[in-house]
């Protein structure tokens, strides 16, 4: 019998496409769903489903902004085979972006034991989703927000995408929280931090769906729940991203800063109470 069943893979599809994207930790809030559910938790072929599921999210990506990408890998492949395209900002960004998934990458299958293990608990995704606002609110107050997308450079790329680390390693602090705060702090204004931890997080977040697929298909989650969960994930996912790059447009992150402490402290709650089991 699967581990997730359909229902329960709407569920998670609907929690992992509102919370991918959004400053909020989708680990942490797929596996505080998971325990209110019932689903094992430290399942291996759980926790590879809650990775596979990602997949429907960063297709939204990829949908919602085709334009873009298609623009940025042309000018890569032109760049490869024109000495004078290299020049173009377009062509430098591309390179920017494999390069800044490289500390992510080795970490994450160095410490994938410790990941899917201790650092895991439960108690360590409440602290992180609280420590997290923390450094969300600082992030937001240093920043000045004077550069734009196209201000951007490798360094910036480098710091941002090495953030993600963070969240791989304290489930709970958020991947778009950690690339946004650290974005905020070169200065970059809220759109463009947006948009950067978007571009930055595509190839780790697919990359991870696809290396987990194997373990997401085994005796303990089927097939079904898993296509239904990464469709579901994609269709919300895709009007998450519309409403959050609108929302940073006029707004601070300070919303997120206090969503985030009010679910962390509801997680130690319901884990210091025996509602959920670590």
């Amino acid at each position: 019998m699967s581990a997730i069943s359909v229902g329960q893979a709407v569920v998670l599809g609907v929690v992992e496409g509102v919370t991918e994207f959004l400053p909020v930790s989708s680990t942490g809030h797929l596996k505080i769903t998971e325990g209110l559910m019932g689903i094992p938790v430290d399942d291996k072929s759980v926790v590879a489903f809650s990775a596979v599921i990602q997949v429907g999210a960063i297709a939204a990506v990829l949908v919602y902004f085709f334009k873009d990408i298609v623009r940025i890998m042309s000018a890569w492949f032109r760049g490869l085979a024109n000495r004078e395209e290299r020049y173009h900002h377009d062509y430098k960004f591309a390179w920017w972006v494999i390069f800044a998934t490289i500390p992510i990458v080795v970490v994450g299958l160095a410490a994938k034991p410790f990941i899917e293990g201790p650092l895991g608990s439960l108690w360590v995704v409440a602290g992180s989703l609280i420590a997290g606002s923390v450094v969300m609110w600082c992030a937001d107050q240093m920043g000045r927000h004077k550069r734009g997308e196209d201000d951007t450079s490798f360094r910036d790329a480098m710091l941002v995408g090495s953030s993600q680390i963070l969240a791989l390693l304290f489930p709970g602090f958020s991947r778009s929280g950690a690339t946004m705060s650290t974005a905020l702090i070169l200065d970059l204004d809220r759109v463009a931090a947006t948009r950067l931890s978007f571009f930055l997080g595509l190839p780790a977040l697919t990359g991870a769906g696809i290396y987990e697929l194997k373990d997401a298909l085994g005796a303990s989650v089927g097939a079904v729940p898993l296509a239904v969960g990464t469709v579901v994930s994609f269709v919300v996912a895709y009007a998450s991203i519309a409403w959050l790059l609108k929302f940073v447009a006029k707004h601070s992150f300070n919303a997120f800063v206090v969503y985030r402490i009010l679910i962390g402290l509801l997680l130690f709650g319901l884990l210091g109470t025996g509602v959920l089991s670590n």
